[in-house]
C-alpha cells in the first residue's frame, strides 16, 4: 500500500520529510488533498462526523455533502454513539477518483485546548492505517497533516506520531512494555511536550 502526505503546509511537509525519508512506500507532496487521484483520503474531522471546516469543508465540497451525512448516520448507530479518537470508520464515496473516504478522527469536538500535548495524532494514525490495510480495494491512501490546523499542534510533533503509527502498523514494530514507566516512557516519546502525572 502506497501512503500518500499531502499538506498545503510548507512546514509539515518539512517534518514529514525529515521523518519518512528512507520509506520507499511513501510519498510526500504540498498541495491540496482533494485534488488527489487515489484510491482512498483521510478525514481528520471530529468524534461527531460534522464535515464542514478547513480540510473536512474542502473534502465536503469535493466528494459531497450526502457523504457527512452517511458518516453521522453510521456514527449514531456506533454503541458509543460517537467516533472515538483513535478508531476509524470506511465509506464508500461514489467517486471514481477517490472511491473510498476513511473518518479518523484527530478530535472530539473542534478546539485548541491541549490537543498540541496530546497523542491524538498518533492515534488517528494508527486507525486510519488499520481501516485502509483492512480493504483489499485500498492500494494507496492519502492523509493530512493531523492536529496541525485549530488543534495548533506542531508539524514536528505532527510527523513524530504519524511516523509511529506508522512504524507500529505497517512495520510490526508493536508496543511491548513489561513495566508502567517503559510505558510511560514511551508515551513520553511520541509528545515529548505532553504533560505527565509525577506525583
Amino acid at each position: 500500500m502506497e501512503l500518500i502526505l499531502i499538506d498545503t503546509n510548507p512546514k509539515m511537509v518539512a517534518a514529514w520529510q525529515e521523518f519518512f525519508k528512507a520509506e520507499e512506500k511513501v510519498r510526500i507532496v504540498e498541495g491540496d488533498l482533494t485534488s488527489l487521484v487515489c484510491d482512498a483520503i483521510v478525514s481528520p474531522a471530529n468524534s461527531f462526523g460534522f464535515m464542514d471546516g478547513g480540510v473536512d469543508y474542502a473534502i465536503s465540497e469535493r466528494l459531497g455533502w450526502d457523504l457527512e451525512k452517511e458518516l453521522q448516520q453510521k456514527i449514531r448507530k456506533l454503541p458509543e454513539g460517537e467516533l472515538l479518537v483513535g478508531k476509524a470508520l470506511l465509506l464508500e464515496t461514489k467517486d471514481k477518483e477517490i472511491p473510498f473516504l476513511i473518518s479518523a478522527p484527530t478530535i472530539r469536538i473542534p478546539t485548541n485546548f491541549n490537543i498540541d500535548t496530546s497523542v491524538n495524532a498518533y492515534l488517528a494514525m494508527k486507525a486510519a492505517l488499520i481501516v485502509a490495510q483492512g480493504e483489499e480495494r485500498i492500494n494507496s491512501v492519502a492523509i493530512p497533516g493531523f492536529c496541525t490546523g485549530v488543534s495548533r499542534m506542531q508539524p514536528m510533533i505532527a510527523a513524530r506520531q504519524m511516523f509511529i503509527a506508522w512504524e507500529e502498523i505497517v512495520h510490526g514494530k508493536k508496543q511491548a512494555h513489561n513495566a508502567f514507566g517503559e510505558a510511560q516512557k514511551y508515551h513520553w516519546n511520541i509528545n515529548p511536550q505532553g504533560m505527565i502525572w509525577t506525583h
